[in-house]
């Protein structure tokens, strides 16, 4: 009797006593901690490119573009000052600012142009990879080609008329080269890699075909003129 009325009268060190012994027998019967996983390596890579192309794919790419076409003028530049020998020459920004501005538009076009053909032509039957193709030859081909030396003429200040000008010069020169980069790189775009990624596969190769569009647009002696004669010159 006197033990039970001494647990009695220290009813709170019995109650404390109590839960420290339940939560030992808890962990004893759940056996060891576990530890937490360490973070796997890349795995926040992993989820930023996947919002990259998920969530976020028409800013990834409205952002590519205007960066790889800035890369291109800036390398065309380059090859503009050797060809000249002026070394002491610096880059011109405000025409680099106005090609990232070209690229910054083309992209969104790319962007649901590549998801109209997709919805519009589903598959990778050589057929359908034909198919968009032509599209993109016949039809969207003369189009780029026309609206970039529009908007890159009006930016850098020169009127429509002078813009008309330049594409009658300049056109059937892009638009020789385009047939030959552009059906077997979209070939391999429309044959074999996911949607998501087409935008980023083709701004890839548009950065090295923009170096050539960049040297097109500023020089006027490089370009395809069809005379009376019916005879090529550049």
């Amino acid at each position: 009797m006197q033990c039970f009325g001494k647990l009695l009268s220290q009813p709170r060190l019995s109650l404390a006593r109590w839960r420290q012994l339940n939560r030992g027998y808890a962990q004893s019967s759940a056996g060891p901690p576990v530890k937490p996983s360490p973070p796997v390596p890349g795995s926040s890579v992993q989820r930023m490119w996947k919002r990259l192309f998920g969530r976020y794919l028409l800013v990834t790419n409205t952002i590519s573009s205007g960066l790889l076409m800035m890369l291109g003028d800036v390398v065309a530049q380059k090859i503009e000052m050797k060809r000249d020998g002026s070394k002491q020459r610096e880059l011109d920004w405000y025409r680099i600012g106005c090609m990232t501005l070209v690229g910054i538009s083309q992209g969104p076009l790319h962007h649901y142009l590549y998801l109209w053909m997709d919805r519009a032509l589903p598959g990778t039957a050589i057929r359908t990879v034909l198919a968009k193709i032509g599209i993109d030859q016949f039809a969207i081909s003369p189009i780029f080609i026309t609206t970039y030396l529009y908007s890159a003429g009006i930016l850098e200040g020169n009127s429509i008329r002078q813009c008309t000008d330049e594409i009658t010069d300049k056109f059937a020169t892009i638009y020789v080269a385009d047939w030959m980069v552009w059906p077997p790189t979209q070939f391999i775009n429309f044959y074999w890699l996911s949607p998501k990624y087409r935008v980023l596969y083709i701004n890839g190769i548009t950065m090295l075909y923009n170096i050539f569009l960049c040297y097109i647009k500023h020089n006027d002696d490089f370009r395809i003129r069809f005379d009376e004669s019916d005879s090529v010159t550049k």
